[in-house]
């Protein structure tokens, strides 16, 4: 089993990267893999809605600068995911969004029936809302979304900081453990032969008479 740990910072050892870390040596105490991916300080260019990725049936994204495919790639062989962002105007940072709006339009088939879980990092505002943006990327993608004892969020200003946010490194903790307690026993329902849910063909409607 693996999960994908992504740090949406573009500190590479900052607030975000402490939070992960903490999550990351629960999970591997757990026996499960991990890998982090930074997604770094270059531009990642947003989706512009061209439809490309529909056409050409790869599954992956018809402009290929950038993280956005090669995250894709790894998600393929990855059993569930964690995104980190820091809160920049109460929204999830913007190489964030935008790798994941192009990574989960173009390749949505490889998250589907994988747990995800968000966690942001703030210095004292706008978590939630950030929290909220990136939760919305797992339910309309048939995710198990894994919680913890409170919304996946930490305080501070610099990773020293963070890890004097004793509630939040806890939750952070709890976090990782439900992340590892749930692929654990998907896993399990799998070797007793429970199989996915049938897809229903998708039904799209616009809201025109």
């Amino acid at each position: 089993m693996k999960v994908l740990l992504v740090n949406g910072s573009p500190k590479a050892q900052g607030c975000t990267y402490t939070a992960l870390s903490e999550i990351r040596k629960e999970l591997e105490a757990a026996n499960v893999e991990t890998e982090l991916i930074q997604v770094g300080v270059n531009p990642i260019r947003g989706c512009t809605a061209c439809g490309g990725c529909s056409r050409n049936d790869a599954g992956k994204c018809v402009f290929p600068d950038g993280p956005v495919n090669e995250l894709i790639e790894k998600a393929k062989h990855a059993d569930g995911f964690i995104f980190g962002s820091p809160v920049h105007y109460a929204a999830a940072s913007g190489q964030l969004t935008s790798l994941l709006d192009r990574a989960f339009y173009a390749g949505k088939s490889v998250f589907r029936y994988k747990p995800g879980a968000a966690i942001v990092s703030c210095r004292r505002g706008g978590a939630t809302a950030a929290f909220e943006q990136l939760n919305k990327y797992f339910t309309i993608s048939n995710m198990p979304v894994v919680s913890s004892q409170y919304w996946n969020m930490v305080h501070g200003n610099t990773p020293e900081e963070v890890q004097q946010d004793l509630e939040g490194m806890q939750t952070m903790r709890l976090l990782g453990k439900n992340m590892a307690w749930l692929l654990h026993s998907l896993q399990a329902g799998k070797a007793a032969g429970i199989e996915l849910p049938e897809q229903e063909p998708r039904e799209i409607t616009n809201f025109i008479r």
